[in-house]
């Protein structure tokens, strides 16, 4: 086998940054990362394409540079996409099984059964994802197949998203000559880089804080069970540095990340930082505390949020194992302080990147929860994968027929 075909390539289009991930399958079976390219991206906004030409530079130019790191050509990628027009439901499915055993069929048809479902015309199914089945009534089975029975059930939880923007991101991966192996949402993807098995059997729930949306996927006995798209992230913490401090974008992103806290307790009233001025003006000394003052009531709000969706889904009593912030923005200090604050007694991390050798010293921040994801999912399911193109008449029922093959042979 070719160094080519070992390669898998996670492609994160975030709202503020392109992240490319390149890795190579290693002798023991796990994923060494090879390469990784980073560009600030341009043409997205809450995790959705508004300007296909910047979008299609700034895949490019990080695609550019892990080639050249990696030593490779990229020609097919794993994708994540995220958004507000993001939506999850839980669905059921019973079907007779045609014989006294279940075999990979009945499993077909019963993913089938649960999946037929009114959702509106303007969205697709993204992911079909089995949470458990049930055999003649009893509960709590993960692998039916080779188990005797005459009925089956399952419950899965069937998440969409709206045509136009997969197919946006599917445009412009294709305009730089990349075929989408697969399109992932980006807190699946971020759960395979970050939580553990026993975090999912127990009950976890994972908020990826990214520039333009904070995703939300809450797992419950090994499965997930509820996500939603909350559409505040770091860029609006950058927003409001902005207006407060009166400071540029680009200057108060960087004093964000270099300054920036959310609790005011974490900060000496003696540190000082300089604030960078607009229209040719000098830079104003600040006490840091105001950066914090500014920064702590949204992300203050953004926990409440949370909590409130937490609640709305009924979960809220079942996650022993608490709360992992992962994603760009969770690096601002005291993050996780304020979540415990916020969510009372639970438990809270940051979630970094695992399972992967190579340059872990650099993909282990919450940066690259989302790339490191996408390769793991892709190194998954790589083998029943067929590139999409954009200009394929029936894209998404080729990706639901691919998705069925999953489930007849990984159960």
């Amino acid at each position: 086998m070719s160094k080519q075909d070992q390669v898998i390539v996670g492609l994160d289009i975030g709202t503020s940054k392109i992240a490319c991930i390149v890795a190579e399958s290693a002798p023991d079976g796990k994923l060494d990362v090879i390469g990784i390219g980073t560009h600030p991206s341009r043409g997205l906004r809450k995790g959705v394409v508004v300007n296909i030409e910047s979008t299609v530079e700034s895949i490019r130019l990080a695609v550019e540079e892990a080639e050249l790191m990696a030593g490779v050509d990229i020609k097919s990628i794993y994708t994540g996409i995220a958004g507000s027009h993001i939506r999850g439901y839980n669905s059921h499915g019973v079907v007779a099984t045609r014989g006294s055993e279940v075999v990979k069929e009945d499993v077909t048809r019963v993913i089938d059964a649960a999946q037929a479902m009114n959702i509106p015309a303007d969205q697709q199914i993204l992911h079909i994802l089995p949470q458990e089945y049930i055999i003649d009534h009893q509960d709590g089975i993960r692998e039916p197949v080779g188990m005797s029975g005459v009925r089956l059930e399952a419950k899965v939880h069937v998440i969409t998203g709206a045509v136009s923007s997969a197919q946006n991101i599917i445009k412009c991966c294709n305009r730089c000559d990349l075929d989408v192996a697969d399109m992932v949402l980006e807190q699946v993807a971020s759960s395979e880089a970050v939580l553990s098995q026993d975090e999912k059997d127990i009950g976890v729930v994972l908020v990826d804080i990214g520039g333009g949306t904070t995703d939300i996927a809450i797992f419950i006995d090994g499965a997930i069970r509820h996500t939603t798209v909350i559409p505040i992230g770091g860029d609006h913490l950058t927003n409001d540095l902005v207006v407060g401090l009166r400071t540029s974008a680009r200057e108060a992103d960087q004093l964000k990340k270099r300054y920036g806290a959310c609790m005011v307790e974490l900060v000496s009233a003696d540190d000082q930082i300089e604030v960078p001025s607009v229209g040719g003006r000098p830079p104003r000394p600040m006490p840091r505390q105001v950066m914090a003052q500014i920064l702590e009531p949204r992300v203050q709000e953004l926990f409440e949020l949370v909590k409130a969706e937490l609640q709305h889904s009924g979960y809220q009593e079942l996650i022993a194992a608490g709360l992992v912030l992962t994603g760009g923005s969770s690096l601002l200090q005291g993050m996780v302080e304020l979540a415990e604050e916020t969510f009372d007694s639970l438990p809270v991390r940051l979630g970094r990147p695992q399972g992967v050798g190579g340059l872990v010293d650099v993909v282990s921040s919450p940066v690259y929860a989302t790339g490191v994801g996408l390769i793991l999912y892709g190194q998954r399911y790589r083998q029943h994968q067929k590139p999409i193109h954009n200009s394929e008449k029936h894209m998404f029922s080729k990706v639901w027929k691919r998705m069925r093959s999953w489930f007849g042979d990984t159960t």
